[in-house]
């Protein structure tokens, strides 16, 4: 039940002070898991058990520098990076996950990308900390006819995220670090907004695939990474727009 039905409706009023939006169920075929709700879930007892690392709230990380910019978090606030979660969800390599986001608004044009990192150990005790253990394996950003992946796509697509696993992918325990880059301010450093949500899973099957490339975060991106400093206002309709980070590996495909 709610501790306080009056700190409940604080924190729904401050939503849209801090940000636009997080990844709210994830979903395969009939599996499906709630993702960790920050307007609610502190207000149960006991607070819901979660597959995705907690959120201070729907609002975006600028300091790339942070620790915050890895899983979420809220440093000027005192919430230091994100913590690992009680549990995780078991998925089969080349399953299609869905990700469901939050209401995003259309005025946050951006690239959505997705990192998964390997745990060498149990995942709900592991944190990456600094180490580059990334991959990138989907990126979306602008369309050959100028459609955003996190306004236009999203849209359509009824605010679902879809990506697959890499379907050679080594069996194991993952994070699935999932993030929007809203660009909408992002014509100068400080500027682009990262909506970062790590998911942590189990994946299953018989490859054998590993990447050999890594990024960290903080470190993969950086107010001179392409694509960070960007004017969507100016460079509109067919302009190319360079993604953030590694390219997406391709060896477990």
């Amino acid at each position: 039940m709610f501790k306080s039905a009056v700190a409940l409706a604080f924190f729904s009023a401050i939503v849209s002070v801090r940000g636009h939006g997080y990844v709210q169920e994830i979903s395969s075929g009939s599996t499906k898991y709630t993702g960790y709700l920050p307007y609610t879930d502190p207000y149960y007892n006991p607070v819901p058990q979660r597959i995705v690392r907690k959120l201070p709230g729907n609002g975006p990380i600028t300091d790339l520098s942070l620790i915050d910019v890895q899983c979420n978090g809220w440093s000027e606030g005192g919430v230091i990076g994100s913590a690992p979660a009680p549990i995780y969800g078991t998925f089969a390599a080349g399953s299609q996950l869905g990700l469901n986001w939050t209401t995003w608004p259309d005025s946050h044009m951006g690239p959505m990308i997705t990192y998964m990192a390997r745990a060498p150990s149990d995942i709900t005790k592991w944190s990456p900390g600094t180490s580059a253990v990334w991959f990138k394996v989907a990126q979306t950003g602008k369309t050959s006819d100028g459609k955003w992946a996190a306004t236009d796509l999203l849209t359509a697509s009824k605010s679902i995220y879809t990506f697959t696993i890499p379907p050679k992918l080594k069996a194991g325990q993952y994070i699935i670090r999932h993030e929007i880059i809203a660009l909408h301010a992002a014509y100068t450093y400080p500027g682009a907004q990262v909506y970062p949500s790590c998911i942590q899973i189990q994946v299953t099957g018989s490859g054998t695939a590993l990447p050999t490339s890594f990024v960290s975060f903080p470190g993969a991106y950086t107010a001179t990474t392409p694509g960070i400093v960007f004017d969507a206002y100016t460079n509109t309709g067919t302009t190319v727009y360079p993604i953030p980070g590694p390219a997406v590996w391709t060896g477990g495909n």
